[in-house]
């Protein structure tokens, strides 16, 4: 019987990745970078540990949506008080905080667990083209998204 290959803590090599999601579908974008944080598109994969790289999604503002989900998709937080849900559509939450839309879009994808708040701590969201890890020598990832989509 063959014995199940379970990688070394130490011998796992995390890179860290650029996404630019100019002109992106929304879900299509947030399953790949989901994949990749968790280590879905490495050999080694190993589904109770963190095997997978970093990422960082630039241009968050210029993400798009199909149909009319600009204007009907609801996001949703509350403050935890009695009456103290607030809710936002697509289009207001973009111009406000654009990064956070993303950031939902993947953290849903992850394991609702320990581990899933792990690896959502190596997503890095910025509204803009700029960035400040230019120190970690990121590579750069297209990610080829069906245009169009269904509308």
């Amino acid at each position: 019987m063959n014995k199940t290959y379970v990688p070394p803590q130490g011998s796992i090599e995390q890179k860290w990745y650029v996404i630019d999601a100019a002109n992106q579908r929304l879900g299509r974008l947030a399953v790949e970078i989901a994949r990749i944080l968790r280590g879905k598109n490495k050999p080694t994969y190993t589904p109770h540990m963190d095997t997978g790289d970093f990422v960082i999604v630039v241009n968050a503002e210029k993400i798009e949506v199909t149909g009319k989900k600009r204007s009907q998709k609801l996001y949703r937080r509350h403050s935890g008080r009695p009456g103290g849900m607030k809710t936002e559509t697509f289009a207001k939450l973009q111009n406000r905080l654009p990064e956070r839309i993303i950031e939902q879009a993947v953290k849903g994808m992850l394991p609702k667990n320990s581990l899933g708040r792990q690896l959502y701590t190596k997503l890095n969201v910025y509204a803009g083209s700029e960035h400040p890890h230019a120190a970690q020598k990121p590579e750069t990832l297209t990610i080829n998204t069906i245009p169009g989509g269904n509308s």
